[in-house]
């Protein structure tokens, strides 16, 4: 996905920013704080429930309160192992079911709010990084109906991943939790793996900070039938 490599490597260019913070305060204490800072990744609300027989669960799914989207990133900073996450809440979309598959999705996140624990790196990802002025959302459209196997507990999902203006394909294996037969919200999770360079991306290296050439997307969505 060209908008998740985009997104990774905002945050990690918006580290370079607040550098000088971990030069002062030291690699240790500032890695430490990182990490206890990264978001855990996402993980399902409750058990895996196998998927019923797609007739059960035809229709429209919206994107609904409580879903997330966001990246992941390692970096290296003066020896010390880094890993930066983002998130935001602001993600809208549907996907649909029909003809035993998910047949349509469209999934949209608003880079602009997308945050991390330090507001220097959240300004450079926004502002120098993802341009959000110019180009505001990130969005994964299906480009494959992904069937539905009866008892199965994941999905796979082809589509096309924008960011930043650029599109590329990808494939996301989907992990499902809840009763699509009873009405309630869904939960499906998953995280989608993207290499800099694959969306002409130069991961920033300057000397006391390296980003890693790879990160990954992550998200979570909670999908309500439509009424």
């Amino acid at each position: 996905m060209r908008r998740g490599t985009k997104v990774a490597v905002g945050v990690g260019a918006g580290v370079v920013v607040i550098g000088a913070a971990a030069v002062i305060f030291g690699p240790g204490l500032y890695a430490d704080r990182a990490n206890e800072a990264a978001a855990e990744a996402p993980a399902l609300e409750q058990s895996a429930v196998p998927l019923p027989d797609a007739d059960a669960a035809a229709g429209t799914w919206a994107v609904s309160d409580g879903s997330f989207a966001g990246y992941r990133v390692d970096e290296v900073l003066q020896g010390e192992d880094v890993t930066v996450t983002g998130r935001t809440e602001d993600v809208t979309g549907s996907v649909t079911v029909a003809d035993g598959a998910i047949s349509e999705a469209d999934i949209e996140v608003d880079i602009a709010s997308v945050a991390t624990d330090e507001a220097n790196r959240d300004a450079y990802f926004r502002d120098e990084a993802m341009e959000a002025g110019t180009y505001p959302t990130a969005t994964f459209v299906l480009t494959e109906p992904a069937p539905i196997e009866e008892g199965a507990t994941a999905v796979e999902l082809t589509g096309d991943l924008t960011i930043h203006g650029v599109t590329q394909a990808a494939t996301v294996e989907a992990e499902v939790a809840g009763d699509a037969t009873s009405g309630d919200p869904v939960q499906v999770i998953g995280s989608v793996p993207v290499t800099f360079a694959d969306f002409d991306v130069e991961a920033p290296s300057l000397g006391f900070v390296t980003v890693e050439d790879e990160g990954s997307i992550e998200f979570s969505l909670q999908l309500q039938p439509e009424q």
